[in-house]
């Protein structure tokens, strides 16, 4: 069983920085990619960073030059770090992980419970 839980978040100035972090425990093999979600209210979930093991990324276009995903494999933690934020980057983020728990039955994704990110004007 793996779980992942994501924490710092909270409320933040415009213009101000925040480090997001999720972390995976349990039967973990390898952590395949890890992807940081959010969700706005009354919006669709959307797919904000993305990365593979390997070290590349990809970004959503809304945050690209303000955001950077990055991992740590010696703790199975990855981090979002959010710079020069805005408004519209309030909401729920959540941490999804392609995790290798077995090297027989192979991989698959575990959310975690998200952790809300409030952006004041």
């Amino acid at each position: 069983q793996v779980q992942l839980v994501e924490s710092g978040g909270g409320l933040v100035q415009a213009g101000g920085s925040l480090r997001l972090s999720c972390a995976a425990s349990g039967t973990i093999v390898s952590i395949n990619a890890v992807h940081w979600y959010r969700q706005a209210p009354g919006k669709q979930r959307e797919l904000v960073a993305t990365i593979i093991s390997g070290g590349s990324t990809n970004y959503a276009d809304s945050v690209k030059g303000r955001f950077t995903i990055s991992r740590d494999n010696a703790k199975n933690t990855a981090y979002l770090q959010m710079n020069s934020v805005k408004p519209e980057d309030t909401a729920v983020y959540y941490c999804k992980a392609i995790v290798r728990w077995s090297t027989l039955l192979g991989a698959r994704d575990y959310w975690g419970p998200g952790t809300q990110v409030t952006v004041s004007s």
